[in-house]
């Protein structure tokens, strides 16, 4: 086992499931103290003397200020909060509710300030504090039908940089993740969705230019070393990682 993240504790909210759940096992092989917060429980495989559940509707902020002090008592302090649970629906601005926005932006951007405020004063207590937001690509750019998804995405960038400015004095780091097309249970919902899966994901591959989808270990790897000391001198920044896919142009095929 590693030890980049020794001695250190953290919060990962929907840390039991797809990239939470990349980002919770590095977290834990590399020698943190790990609270995944979110509504449901994870698997049981997943908690040991490492990792604890902490149960929290992340839409209350009084569960969320409530989620944030229980880690604190049972963990004895934090020093890493992971903003990554969040929703996604396919909607366009004339099919999207008031109630639909509300909700994307309750769930994605909300409660990560939220979050970040309960923490905060935790977090600045060492003066070595890091935040890692999970943007996504979608806050660069946009899939059909996705106007509240990429508007609270973009938020989460935009957030990420203004917290670093704040709280860069105060010895508390701040980044995002962007992660592209990721491996997980919903992806594969997705796909098997669509009415011809083999060339969906002959397409998919095709978009990437290192050959495959992410793990979400591979965001996970990311997500420790930005909450490691190794990353220092990095705040504010947004890192992509998407196997290079925003960075193919598309040519038509012949």
């Amino acid at each position: 086992m590693a030890d980049r993240l020794a001695g250190k504790t953290a919060i990962i909210t929907g840390g039991g499931r797809g990239i939470g759940a990349g980002i919770t096992q590095r977290f834990v092989e590399e020698g943190a103290k790990v609270a995944i917060v979110q509504r449901n429980a994870p698997p049981e495989s997943m908690l040991n003397e490492r990792a604890i559940y902490v149960k929290a509707d992340l839409s209350s902020s009084q569960e969320i200020s409530s989620a944030v002090q229980a880690v604190v008592e049972r963990l004895g302090g934090l020093d890493i909060l992971v903003n990554n649970a969040g929703i996604m629906f396919d909607k366009t601005v004339d099919e999207t509710t008031e109630a639909d926005w509300d909700q994307m932006m309750d769930i994605n951007l909300k409660a990560p300030f939220l979050l970040t405020k309960a923490a905060m004063p935790h977090l600045r207590k060492w003066g070595r504090g890091s935040i890692v937001n999970i943007g996504s690509i979608e806050g660069l750019a946009s899939n059909p039908g996705h106007p509240a998804y990429s508007a609270s995405k973009a938020g989460i960038h935009g957030f990420t940089a203004a917290v670093a400015v704040d709280h860069g004095p105060e010895g508390v780091r701040c980044n995002a993740i962007a992660p592209g097309w990721i491996n997980s249970d919903l992806t594969e919902v997705y796909i098997d969705s669509m009415a011809d899966t083999a060339r969906v994901r002959k397409e998919l591959l095709a978009m990437h230019p290192v050959g495959r989808l992410g793990d979400p270990r591979d965001v996970g790897n990311l997500a420790v070393w930005l909450a490691s000391d190794e990353s220092a001198f990095v705040t504010g920044q947004v890192s992509v990682i998407d196997g290079g896919r925003t960075k193919k142009l598309p040519l038509p095929i012949f």
